[in-house]
């Protein structure tokens, strides 16, 4: 059984401010709770993809100490902006 869009953007929210590193749950549920509910099914699902990647690379991408990988660039880049807000 597959999830409706409501649920799926729950659960995104929820694991977006459940992270296990503080500074990655400020940053990504600030960057849900703007975002998510705009999102189409394809930035949904990059988005879903990248919160299945470890806190401690995420938070060297958004801050920049390290460059994403090409497929989350886009999405890192909209979410370092957020962030630097």
């Amino acid at each position: 059984m597959s999830e409706t869009r409501e649920v799926r953007i729950k659960r995104m929210q929820m694991r977006s401010m459940r992270r296990g590193i503080k500074e990655m749950d400020l940053i990504l549920s600030a960057y849900a709770a703007r975002n998510l509910e705009k999102m189409d099914a394809a930035s949904l699902d990059l988005y879903d993809a990248m919160l299945r990647e470890n806190d401690q690379d995420l938070y060297q991408w958004v801050t920049g100490q390290v460059q994403p990988p090409a497929d989350f660039a886009d999405l890192i880049a909209d979410i370092a902006q957020t962030f630097q807000k």
